[in-house]
């Protein structure tokens, strides 16, 4: 409810300087198709920092092309080393080292920006108090692909949870892919050393390390959004899901009960219903619970999905919350039973 009844914050007119880093690992094609939206931005002052790591496909030679063309381009070529072979965080660390500016906004190679007004809508939010704001990545729409439907709707519970609790003074994750924080704030927080040997969850873990009620701040302007590929088959994204639980065990112990309290109420709550109403007990106070939480659920969540532009997944949001909890059940078990 919290961000469902939020309004947009009114923005300045600022021309702050603004280094958009964006990670690249074998994404030649990917640069190719949306690098473009980043230089065609309308900002008046704003640099890109290219990072390739380690890229054995064609990525250098793609950042080279555009560079040569485009003068605010700065390219951070990383080679692999022992200590930090193919680690993301270290990339990064790299360019944030090489961009030249304070206010730093950043994005993958494989997502981009759906206006031209992003990095004004991200950065007019930074004043001297907020120095991180969280923006919401979305996903491309599929017709006919329930998998996609999926992925989009547990993006946008995430985003909703994001805003809501930063809202309430409790921000505990970012998405990586548009996200914005000052270089000075990376460095007084000694960046991802605390997290660098988890192989992802950049942006979530460092936002859960230091964001606060004070420094953070979200943004959901349609004009700030950006969007990547999905992925296309349930193998691929379950891999991805599991990965995903990693970054969980690095999150603060109360973030970690809190997230678990949310979930294990969204489970009980479904095996209780789905339970008593098999046995037909008590089934009109059960069934009014049942329809007053379903009412409740499509007016929040329906306020919500429509801020987001993902109006279409209103109508399966029991489908598709009742498929995320069994997803989530079985990656706990995988997790208990299988060692990495």
């Amino acid at each position: 409810m919290k961000f469902a009844f939020e309004k947009p914050s009114q923005k300045t007119i600022k021309k702050t300087a603004v280094s958009v880093v964006i990670y690249a690992k074998n994404d030649a094609e990917n640069l190719k198709a949306f690098l473009p939206s980043v230089i065609e931005q309308d900002y008046p002052n704003f640099e890109i920092v290219l990072i390739n790591n380690a890229s054995y496909d064609k990525t250098l030679k793609v950042m080279n092309h555009f560079a040569a063309s485009h003068q605010n381009i700065k390219i951070v070529d990383v080679k692999n080393i022992e200590a930090f072979w193919g680690n993301k965080k270290y990339a990064l660390t790299l360019g944030i080292k090489a961009s030249k500016n304070d206010y730093l906004l950043f994005i993958d190679a494989n997502c981009k920006p759906l206006s031209n007004k992003w990095i004004y809508e991200m950065s007019s939010n930074f004043s001297d108090k907020k120095t991180i704001i969280l923006g919401h990545k979305g996903f491309t729409k599929i017709k006919k692909s329930f998998l996609n439907k999926i992925i989009r709707f547990e993006s946008s519970v995430k985003a909703i949870s994001c805003f809501a609790f930063t809202k309430l003074g409790k921000p505990f994750i970012g998405v990586s892919n548009n996200i914005a924080y000052t270089k000075t704030m990376f460095f007084n927080a000694n960046g991802f050393m605390n997290h660098i040997k988890v192989p992802n969850g950049e942006a979530e873990l460092f936002v859960n390390q230091i964001a606060n009620s004070t420094n953070t701040t979200i943004c959901f302007s349609k004009e700030s959004f950006t969007e990547s590929m999905p992925a296309t088959s349930f193998k691929h994204w379950f891999k991805q899901k599991k990965h995903d639980t990693l970054s969980l065990l690095k999150y603060k112990q109360n973030h970690k009960i809190l997230i678990g309290f949310i979930y294990i109420t969204q489970l009980l709550f479904w095996f209780l219903i789905i339970l008593l109403l098999s046995f037909a007990y008590k089934w009109h106070i059960v069934g009014s619970l049942l329809l007053f939480y379903l009412i409740l659920q499509y007016i929040i969540h329906g306020i919500s999905l429509k801020k987001l532009n993902e109006n279409d997944l209103l109508i399966w949001i029991p489908f598709l919350e009742l498929f995320l909890i069994s997803v989530q059940l079985t990656i706990f078990i995988h997790n208990l039973i299988f060692k990495r």
